[in-house]
């Protein structure tokens, strides 16, 4: 297993491997040809960043067997989901400011998957074989909504709005590899507090179908977050509140909301 890290120190960008409490700091493409430079850094030395910088995060709705029982929803033939923009991206340790306008805000604890590079392989079209050599990793998302804003107008359930505000989008703290994603569960916790605790193996399309079944007429690009959606205990933040996510074998999402 490897975990990929992005950083900021002395105003300078990065990324590295991360083992415990130090980085091996890279040079070159994280997706494609990079090398130690031979520095090393203490993480405590460095503000963490965000571990990739997508083009998009596709975020899934009802993709979860507990959350679709619990709603009363049916089973989805393909995958539902909306994009979120660039600047609802934020990393660890940020903290977000929730406008007045929106409402009190919604935490939604999934874990994401990190479209990678394959020579001569643009993901698009996929099969489920060729989906599984695509995904480059897995890390953590907080899928924020503003429910206020999406019910606001009968006639139009505001999706793209509710979900993509400054901020609504944190992820990371790090890019694993070598998981097995039908082994993890997702944990949220609101100050200190567990509000959500369920397992990937409920979802209701397995990584690689997912990743195919997206990538049909939609290129996947090498950075690319899919959010796979959230089960049962999403709620309400409250201002001030940390918000930590929490997958075994990734680390710990963790941002406070203002």
């Amino acid at each position: 297993m490897t975990h990929w890290i992005g950083f900021t120190r002395d105003g300078e960008t990065g990324f590295g491997r991360l083992d415990g409490e130090r980085i091996e700091v890279r040079e070159g493409d994280l997706f494609g040809e990079n090398r130690p430079t031979g520095q090393v850094l203490p993480l405590a030395e460095v503000s963490v960043g965000l571990p990739c910088r997508p083009s998009k995060m596709i975020a899934l709705w009802n993709n979860f067997g507990g959350l679709m029982e619990k709603q009363g929803l049916s089973r989805p033939e393909a995958p539902l989901f909306l994009i979120k923009p660039a600047n609802t991206y934020r990393p660890s340790g940020a903290v977000v400011a929730v406008p007045e306008a929106s409402g009190r805000a919604l935490y939604e604890g999934e874990l994401g998957i990190v479209i990678g590079r394959v020579p001569g392989k643009t993901a698009r079209d996929l099969t489920e074989e060729e989906a599984a050599s695509h995904v480059f990793g897995f890390t953590c998302v907080n899928d924020v909504t503003s429910a206020a804003i999406l019910k606001a107008d009968a006639s139009f359930t505001q999706w793209t709005r509710a979900k993509g505000l400054d901020g609504f989008g944190p992820f990371g703290p790090v890019i694993a590899t070598g998981l097995d994603p039908e082994a993890l569960t997702v944990r949220t916790l609101v100050n200190g507090r567990e509000r959500q605790s369920f397992p990937i193996s409920d979802m209701l399309i397995p990584v690689p179908r997912l990743v195919a079944q997206l990538s049909q007429g939609l290129t996947l690009e090498p950075g690319d977050v899919i959010a796979c959606g959230t089960s049962v205990g999403s709620g309400p933040i409250p201002k001030g509140a940390t918000v930590e996510v929490v997958i075994e074998g990734i680390g710990t999402l963790s941002n406070r909301f203002e």
